[in-house]
């Protein structure tokens, strides 16, 4: 037979009636579909294999790509948008990916899909036609390998992140925001996060509850709920599918399942020996939970607990610290006729972290009142117990009736004979509010601000000399006292250096901030005192004390 003999086609009457076969049957029989979307309407037509593919009914399809999300999982959907994203911003003709849909048994159905993306003439896309099809027969072989072993290198990548991000966690409140957060771990694919913390017997879940009961805010140690169980038992629990939910946690299930979760690993949290809570990772899709991932999720918690534990022993030496520094300010500002005072405190140091600053206010023989800020050098307890002592010896002193200078200059040798090695800056006012006479020593501390009656705040020229606590040899330093007359409705403001200092800004930029947010408060003296004391918000500043003075 001839070359050109062995090409002839096959007699006419030997082909089927409907050859050759039209593509949208073609693409049927191989289980692939077309779609058509219009990325400036957002409506994404699919034809009826596509529809099959995707397990869904025509009546289901409202044509909202966004709808797909009944069937694609959130992590899957996340890393299909992020390609999509890239591929329509680097000027791509097109693109492909592999990726899993959750059918409506239940089963979980590797998908392939390719499109091409049109542009208009200046490169802008407007249209995507492509094709999707189940790849799951495909990648059971090779490519099902490779997928397996790209996502174990995400998921030991994601553990990885995740145990660096929260071991610079130094509250719960940190922790909690990593693992809730979109950097979190639902990179591993779950929908949700759940973090559960023994508490005075009982287990709060502080991440991820549910509306509906039955795991509730609070849980019983003994309740049969999985959370429980494994803090309980301190051994994980695996249950990859809605029917091993439904068999272990009825109840739990029914919830579960109404807000799509169909499989669940529940961690516990263990630390040294010590059960701190538990860890629960809910997935919309069935999920066998192999060997490995098994091991990258009890990894995960055994970092997870130990970050949590150092955040509540970093959260414990804090409250500690502060309540001790707390019981040495003063309790009750007294009422001064002929004056109004507000005073503001805030620590913003964390673990052992507090600072020295601290306020008084004294109640001076014939009517008149003193008012003290200062700051004890360091931020430790030391340098709170430092501040108590040299609080209540500042008091004693001026309660005594000692002049201001005197009053500074004996506190300073105090101090300076406690061989602490600490020094103090420290601003003194005493005020007669008959008169409006008003000393003030500056010891080594910030200028005072003032606001005068018809509300411009500047900050005043006093006189000031070295720290409390600074030896100077024999001889005691002299601590001048300024002398001025506070008017009627002037304000005096005495504070320390965590309201105005940041680290990237200089103290003359801190002052004008100071003076300018004084000079726009409001007259209300507590409420002037609210609006200076949130001029710098935030959560790494020093401690900052101030105290408002007023002349009726």
């Amino acid at each position: 037979m001839s070359e050109n003999r062995r090409h002839e086609p096959a007699p006419q009457e030997s082909l089927p009636q409907d050859w050759p076969v039209h593509p949208d049957t073609s693409l049927a029989l191989n289980r692939m579909g077309s779609f058509d979307w219009d990325l400036d309407r957002n409506v994404m037509h699919l034809d009826e294999a596509a529809l099959d593919v995707f397990d869904l009914r025509p009546e289901e399809w409202d044509s909202r790509p966004e709808s797909l999300a009944s069937r694609v999982s959130r992590a899957e959907g996340d890393r299909l948008d992020a390609m999509l994203r890239k591929s329509l911003g680097d000027g791509s003709g097109g693109y492909g990916a592999y990726f899993r849909i959750r059918r409506r048994s239940g089963l979980t159905q590797w998908t392939h899909t390719q499109g091409h993306i049109e542009r208009d003439e200046t490169g802008r896309p407007y249209r995507i036609i492509g094709i999707v099809r189940d790849a799951t027969a495909e990648l059971s072989h090779a490519v099902d390998r490779e997928a397996v072993a790209v996502e174990r290198r995400k998921q030991t990548s994601i553990v990885e992140e995740t145990t660096r991000a929260i071991a610079n966690a130094r509250t719960v409140r940190d922790v909690t925001s990593v693992l809730g957060g979109p950097a979190g771990l639902r990179l591993v694919g779950a929908a949700r996060v759940r973090l559960g913390l023994i508490e005075s017997g009982h287990l709060r879940l502080v991440l991820g509850g549910l509306e509906a009961p039955p795991e509730v805010e609070y849980q019983r140690m003994e309740d049969d709920l999985p959370m429980s169980r494994v803090v309980r038992d301190r051994a994980p629990l695996f249950l990859t599918s809605a029917g091993e939910l439904a068999a272990h946690f009825p109840e739990l299930a029914k919830a579960l399942l109404a807000h799509g979760i169909r499989a669940a690993a529940y961690l516990p949290l263990t630390a040294q020996g010590t059960a701190l809570g538990g860890l629960g990772l809910l997935f919309e899709e069935d999920r066998p939970f192999p060997p490995e991932e098994r091991n990258l999720m009890v990894a995960l918690s055994s970092s997870i607990a130990q970050s949590l534990q150092r955040a509540v022993l970093y959260e414990q030496e804090h409250d500690l610290a502060e309540d001790l520094q707390r019981a040495m300010l003063p309790r009750d500002i007294p009422e001064v006729p002929g004056a109004r005072i507000a005073v503001r405190y805030r620590s913003a140091g964390l673990g052992r972290d507090v600072g020295g600053d601290w306020y008084d206010v004294i109640p001076l023989p014939g009517g008149c009142v003193a008012t003290v800020i200062g700051d004890v050098e360091g931020h430790d307890t030391h340098a709170a117990a430092v501040m108590g002592q040299l609080r209540i010896v500042l008091r004693a002193y001026a309660s005594e009736g000692h002049p201001a200078g005197a009053v500074m200059s004996r506190a300073s040798a105090f101090l300076r004979d406690l061989e602490t090695e600490r020094f103090a800056t420290c601003l003194y006012a005493e005020l007669n509010p008959a008169t409006g006479r008003l000393r003030l020593v500056r010891a080594g501390h910030l200028a005072p601000a003032l606001r005068s009656a018809d509300g411009r705040g500047v900050l005043l020229s006093v006189p000031g000399t070295l720290p409390l606590g600074v030896d100077v040899g024999a001889a005691e330093p002299d601590y001048p006292v300024s002398d001025r007359t506070l008017r009627r409705g002037e304000t005096l403001m005495m504070y320390t250096d965590g309201l105005i200092e940041k680290p990237d800004r200089d103290l003359d930029e801190g002052t004008s901030c100071l003076t300018a947010a004084l000079s726009d408060g409001p007259w209300d003296l507590e409420d002037l005192a609210d609006h200076m004391s949130e001029i710098q918000p935030g959560a790494d500043q020093d401690d900052m004390a101030l105290v408002l003075l007023r002349r009726q």
